[in-house]
């Protein structure tokens, strides 16, 4: 399901732009939950990267550390057109005396090394912390700040982006094969890949249902509601004046299915529509089932938080600052914004940058 044709929580946004004229246009910094405790058998780097994919920065580590690239761990993969602070660890037990500033390219700058007792694993995240600068604004910047402000207190609908669907839906269109047994996955992690741009695209499609009916943000009997800040989640039958205040006040978000097996966990309406939602996709769901994934919950509602902006009316650019939490998209957020074109830099680029 393309981005696109996903409904948006208010009126198509009027306002058009150009995102990523350059790698400065868009920065991400991981936010840990942890940091280093200064002894271990793990080496932690923080280090600022611009114009490089995550994976050919940790096999540069690997090398100049004379280990295999399975010893180098990260948090998340960022996008290489883009300025991105992350985290990496390299196991390196014994002591070990790398130049890391010589090693590294001048697109790396190293920020931080500390040991630590831990791998980072992916997905270990708190979250993301997110400037973007939109360009070629076109439309009423009155407008756009209105649904700016909107957006920072009402949130947006908590898609999973296009990159989890990999390019022009490749990566759904696998899954599909995968699960007719026309297509055997070349790894478990390629294999893994597949198997969430199927549980992503169950969900974007109750997200979708949902946002028609303006119930996104709302409750419905039988609702699994999830916690703010937190993966737990309670189910509610009856729905009264405090589950109703504590939607309104962001203290819980109403959810989607993540699909696997066992059984299903809203009840009720909530049930009622998922089932609906998801009755022409029978061989995602069985395929997903017997890949042996487990019920899980993904809120609907996605908070953006500390939404600022800098609107520079006169050279129609506008720079937007917020956060979000670890496994939401920052182009989740954008599509609410603005009808944004995205500008890949047009540059001479190396072997190393190769996506």
């Amino acid at each position: 399901m393309n981005s696109n044709m996903l409904p948006f929580s208010d009126a198509v946004p009027l306002t058009a732009g150009q995102i990523r004229v350059q790698d400065e246009d868009f920065s991400v910094e991981e936010i840990m939950p942890v940091t280093p405790c200064g002894e271990g058998e793990h080496i932690w780097l923080q280090l600022r990267k611009r114009g490089m994919n995550t994976n050919y920065l940790a096999n540069l580590l690997a090398r100049a550390a004379g280990v295999h690239q399975r010893d180098v761990g990260v948090a998340g993969l960022k996008d290489r057109h883009a300025i991105t602070t992350q985290w990496f660890s390299v196991y390196q037990p014994k002591p070990i005396d790398v130049n890391w500033h010589a090693v590294l390219p001048a697109e790396v700058e190293v920020l931080s090394v500390a040991r630590h007792e831990r791998k980072l694993r992916r997905g270990s995240l708190k979250g993301n912390r997110f400037e973007i600068r939109v360009r070629d604004i076109d439309g009423d910047m009155e407008l756009l700040e209105r649904r700016l402000t909107s957006i920072a207190a009402e949130g947006v609908p908590n898609y999973f982006g296009e990159q989890r669907f990999g390019h022009h839906g490749g990566n759904l269109d696998k899954a599909v094969a995968m699960f007719a047994g026309k297509y055997r996955p070349r790894d478990r992690k390629t294999r893994g890949l597949y198997l969430s741009a199927a549980r992503s695209f169950l969900f974007n499609r109750i997200l979708a249902i949902r946002v028609e009916q303006d119930n996104w943000n709302r409750a419905l009997s039988g609702d699994a509601f999830q916690l703010a800040g937190s993966q737990s989640f309670f189910v509610q039958d009856i729905i009264d004046d405090d589950t109703r205040a504590r939607i309104t006040s962001h203290d819980i978000h109403p959810t989607g299915a993540l699909w696997g097996r066992g059984a299903a966990i809203p009840r009720a309406e909530a049930l009622e529509l998922e089932n609906h939602c998801l009755k022409a996709y029978a061989d995602l769901r069985a395929g997903l089932e017997m890949a042996g994934l487990e019920q899980a919950r993904r809120a609907l509602r996605l908070d953006v938080g500390e939404l600022c902006w800098d609107i520079d009316t006169d050279a129609r650019v506008v720079m937007l600052r917020f956060v979000l939490p670890s496994g939401t998209y920052a182009t989740t957020v954008l599509r609410e914004v603005v009808d944004y074109t995205e500008t890949q830099p047009d540059r001479a680029q190396s072997a190393r940058n190769s996506t």
